[in-house]
């Protein structure tokens, strides 16, 4: 299950709660494309609690798209160096 809370002050952060698995990515992805439109977006990932590999993959495609990943764990970071890198 994954929860997503939005939080404004003048630019948007989606806080994910939970777990980020492919069944979430076309939701959060339309989500994150709308409020994009002229406006910083971040992504906090405090209570993300495991994502998929192709959770790690849709991260590592906002990072590279200007959107900001906010308390990223050590781990999730560590997987998308290594998806960037090709490993």
């Amino acid at each position: 299950m994954l929860r997503i809370h939005k939080l404004e002050n003048g630019e948007v952060i989606l806080v994910l709660s939970g777990r980020l698995d492919a069944v979430h990515i076309g939701e959060l992805d339309t989500l994150v494309r709308a409020e994009a439109s002229g406006r910083a977006v971040s992504l906090d990932l405090k209570d993300m609690t495991l994502a998929g590999q192709e959770g790690i993959e849709f991260l590592a495609r906002c990072e590279a798209a200007g959107i900001g990943l906010v308390n990223c764990a050590r781990y999730v970071r560590e997987w998308i160096n290594r998806h960037r890198r090709g490993c």
